[in-house]
């Protein structure tokens, strides 16, 4: 018998969390076309002005009609923000406003150019980045795209028009819209279109009919666009297959793709950009996961500066297109790829082709890649792609330091290698002069030995090419002054000349396997410095009991492993980010609370305000955003790494959680003080209020016998009435606290004894104003008790104190008429209290609820007695039966206390019958 599939319980809770996070967010609608003049502009006015005469709220944040009248006139009756001036190279730019959209907050909201690149200065790079702050702050977003635009498919477009597009957009963020509408018109009638100027003024239409618009190139980028949204619509269908196959009860198999993921191989060479894009799109495709790697060889590694920036550009590209990256380090470049492939259960390899040999390098047998990855991975399918000379060129990822800072300009540089060959060169002369006292001493084969030693030497210490070049350099020498005829290149015997060989070849190869475990070496000592940082900041953290321990070992520990400047910034008791009182140089603070706002890094390399010097990370723990840390690196190229950005990232989140833990260590020891605190306190007014109660008793028998005595004479009457009174007052005051401390007892776990009973509404309030009538004195109680008031169960004791404890207030604090009423539901019971008087102060507007605290008064001074228990009391009984109470300001005038009771039917009468005789 097949057993029916049950619903994964962590993926409930994902599904669960991933839902709340699209509630959340904002919805963002493409309108998506094949290029410029479809009418993505045009339409998209056209579904707003629908929207708006429906009512819904739909502002213009930015639109770019390019002098079309008829899409001008569209605008018509809309709101429209006005743009952000921002100064550029002598110029005064128009930018979108992304402050006073937030701050604006519409329903909908129309940004146009989705692709456009901002003004250096603002929050963003570039547009949709724009679009994504604004989606994830609520707002639902309408923008425009063209295909040519998409990242992935930047060269294929470039190819096909032979234009270079130089502004595009990630394909995540296509993929990632909740409707694409497609905009689609035939090649001939947008030719047409250009032809009547609805597209661009005359002399630009001229030009692009000759170039980009020529009708093969609009077919093919039609059929482009086409596919693309086809394929959206798939993966929306596949969504929902996903989705609906989760439901208990489904009897089909799930929807999930098995396909395995795609690995592209970034290289040194130009093409390596079109690599990543084309395993971008291959993944969407395929709907599958994909990595991108880069393998730093030795020879690799003493590139300049300009290659490694490239390089870490494209891994750049590659993160904001999806992929997790990595840098690997390794001789062999096939069999580190081999080996991350079937790490990462890779089912396909994505390489770009290899350049043509050229010149003398087409007679040398070279190594291909595909080959020996063919070799070492036999299992996983290679995709080579082809070179795209049209797609644009990959941004030099180069974070900006400081000017002026020596460190960071001397790290970019490359470095200088004259030094090795002169030591190569002069290691060479010193063994000849060490060498030259010993000839006829030692054997040839001996010298040999230490021409080699010094190989290895030069190797260890500078590399491949000095050790080369000091083997090189050692044959010379050996041949010149040791060989017969000595100071001489001439060789008397031809034996000599293996030996040079063999010395020759046994250098190079000394000094290859010497400089690869030098490298090797390198590599595992900065494995050591990352794993050690981290093992020594956790240890550390472990032990640390209180907020600024944490705060100064994180701190520490990021500034020793980057070097540079670190800051570790925590909120306060508002909320609020506490600043440092001396920010240090380059230091934005505006940044930092950005940052720890949006939950998203900042500054410098990152996508968002990049110019700046400093790189801002939230500090992201599970429950919630604890702070920020602020680094200024010494080398800021180490951020573009993706091994040391994601030792940072791991930082964080052990300093994050560290903080979290400190956070819930001291909640929870100020909860365990503060019901120390009251059980103390309970017990003591307990104890009180019995030793107290005593005497108190014997001190009101005895005024009222004073006051009965028939000889006494009136003043003495008069003083004995008073204190009668005074000690019915204090009498009051310690049943009060009796009373307070039982209730308190049995809401912390102890026995509240609740005699429920099925009570008529209109006695207990009957019976309540007769208790209160010493207070309540000539004043009027005016009642509003329906009829039809059904029977409700509670204990009629403590609900009549809870009336009697509201009438003595509005006596004391309100004016007359005071007021009783009652209401029924289905399931409560609703008894109101009011006063005429003032109502409640102001200052409790917004906190009504703490006036049902213990020792808590409307006016702090005030002559009317009381110590504000009252209140307290009324609230611990209402909880006792598993009720409400609630005041507020009455209109008209006045406050109302208002008693919420849970109820249930009645049961019915008991019928009787007579018993058969």
């Amino acid at each position: 018998m097949n057993e029916i599939a049950r619903p994964d319980p962590d993926a409930l809770l994902a599904q669960l969390r991933a839902d709340e996070e699209r509630a959340r967010r904002g919805k963002l609608r493409i309108y998506f076309g094949a290029s410029a003049g479809v009418g993505k502009t045009w339409a998209m006015l056209s579904a707003a002005q629908r929207e708006h005469a429906a009512g819904r709220d739909v502002v213009i944040g930015v639109v770019e009609t390019h002098g079309r009248s008829e899409t001008a006139a569209l605008l018509a009756g809309l709101e429209t923000l006005p743009l952000r001036d921002v100064a550029y190279r002598g110029r005064t730019l128009a930018e979108f406003d992304l402050d006073a959209a937030l701050a604006r907050k519409p329903a909908v909201l129309l940004v146009d150019e989705l692709a456009h690149s901002n003004a250096a200065g603002s929050r963003h790079a570039k547009r949709w980045q724009d679009v994504q702050e604004l989606l994830a702050a609520g707002i639902e977003v309408w923008s425009a795209l063209n295909v040519q635009h998409l990242e992935s498919l930047n060269g294929t477009v470039g190819a096909i028009t032979g234009v270079r597009v130089h502004e595009t957009v990630p394909d995540t963020v296509l993929d990632e819209a909740d409707e694409v509408v497609l905009v689609d018109v035939t090649a001939d009638e947008l030719t047409a279109r250009l032809a009547a100027g609805k597209v661009y003024i005359p002399q630009q239409a001229d030009r692009a009919a000759q170039n980009f618009f020529r009708k093969g190139n609009l077919i093919a980028l039609r059929e482009i666009a086409l596919r693309r949204t086809a394929e959206h619509v798939e993966d929306d269908v596949r969504g929902w297959r996903i989705e609906q196959s989760g439901r208990q009860g489904e009897v089909g198999p799930p929807a999930w793709n098995t396909s395995g993921a795609l690995l592209a191989c970034v290289g040194p060479h130009e093409g390596a950009g079109q690599t990543v894009r084309t395993a971008a799109r291959l993944a969407g495709q395929l709907n599958v996961r994909w990595h991108a790697a880069y393998v730093e060889t030795p020879r690799l590694q003493r590139l300049d500066a300009p290659q490694r920036d490239r390089i870490l550009g494209v891994l750049k590209l590659a993160e904001e297109l999806g992929a997790e990256t990595a840098v690997l380090t390794g001789v062999d470049v096939a069999e580190e790829l081999a080996a991350q492939a079937q790490r990462l259960n890779c089912a396909t390899l994505v390489v770009g082709r290899a350049e043509p040999a050229r010149g003398w390098q087409r007679w040398w047998p070279q190594r291909v890649l595909t080959r020996e990855l063919a070799r070492h991975a036999p299992g996983i399918d290679i995709v080579e792609v082809a070179r795209a000379d049209s797609s644009r060129r990959i941004a030099q990822a180069r974070p900006g330091g400081r000017r002026g800072d020596p460190e960071v300009e001397d790290s970019d540089r490359p470095h200088a290698r004259w030094p090795g060959y002169a030591w190569a060169a002069a290691s060479s002369v010193a063994i000849t002069l060490l060498a030259a006292p010993l000839v006829g001493v030692l054997e040839l084969a001996n010298m040999v030995m230490l021409f080699l030693l010094g190989v290895v030497g030069v190797a260890m210490r500078f590399g491949r090419g000095p050790a080369a070049f000091a083997a090189t350099l050692n044959v010379a020498a050996f041949d010149f002054f040791f060989v017969s005829p000595r100071f001489s290149f001439a060789v008397s015997d031809a034996q000599y000349v293996v030996t040079f060989a063999v010395m020759l070849g046994v250098g190079l190869l000394v000094g290859q396997l010497t400089a690869g475990l030098r490298f090797a070496a390198g590599v595992s000592t900065s494995r050591e410095r990352r794993a050690q940082s981290l093992f020594e900041l956790t240890r550390e953290l472990s032990a640390a009991l209180e907020t600024n321990q944490v705060v100064a070992l994180g701190a520490a520990a990021v500034q020793g492993h980057f070097g540079g400047h670190a800051l570790v910034l925590v909120p306060d008791a508002s909320d609020r980010l506490v600043m440092p009182t001396q920010p240090p140089p380059g230091f934005d603070a505006s940044v930092a609370d950005w940052t720890f706002r949006q939950g998203q890094p900042a500054g410098l390399a990152t996508a968002t305000l990049a110019a700046q010097p400093w790189h801002y990370v939230p500090l992201k723990a599970p429950m919630r955003v604890r702070g920020v840390l602020a680094l200024e690196p010494a080398q800021p190229r180490w951020l573009m790494i993706p091994e040391q950005a994601q030792q940072l990232d791991t930082l964080a989140r052990q300093i994050a959680i560290a903080l979290e833990r400190v956070h819930y260590v001291d909640v929870a020891q100020q909860a365990v003080v503060e019901m120390e605190s009251e059980r103390l306190r309970n017990a003591l007014l307990g104890a009180i209020s019995h030793d107290v109660r005593t005497p108190l008793t014997a001190l009101i028998a005895l005024a009222e016998s004073l006051q009965a005595l028939p000889e006494a004479p009136g003043d003495q009457r008069h003083i004995a009435r008073a204190i009668v009174a005074q000690a019915h007052q204090l009498h009051a005051l310690v049943s009060n606290l009796l009373d307070m401390a039982r209730l308190e007892s049995g809401i912390a776990g102890g026995a509240v004894n609740l005699r429920r009973e099925w009570q008529s509404v209109e006695e207990v309030v009957g019976s309540a104003i007769r208790a209160a009538r010493p207070a309540l004195g000539d004043m009027a109680v005016q009642t509003a008790l329906p009829a039809e008031l059904p029977l409700v169960e509670f204990d009629a004791v403590l609900i009549e104190r809870v009336l009697v404890n509201l009438l003595e207030n509005a006596v004391k604090y309100g004016a007359p008429p005071i007021e009783v009423g009652a209401r029924a539901t289905e399931r409560a019971l609703a008894l109101s209290v009011r006063d005429h008087g003032r109502g409640l102060p102001a200052a409790l507007h917004g906190r009504e609820q703490t006036l049902f605290d213990k020792f808590t008064r409307g006016q702090a001074e005030s002559a009317t007695p009381g110590v504000g228990l009252g209140l307290a009391i009324c609230k611990a009984v209402v909880s006792a039966h598993g009720g409400e109470i609630a005041a507020a300001n009455a209109a008209g005038g006045g406050a109302e206390f208002t008693v919420t009771l849970p109820r249930r039917e009645p049961p019915e009468p008991a019928e009787s019958s007579d018993l058969a005789a």
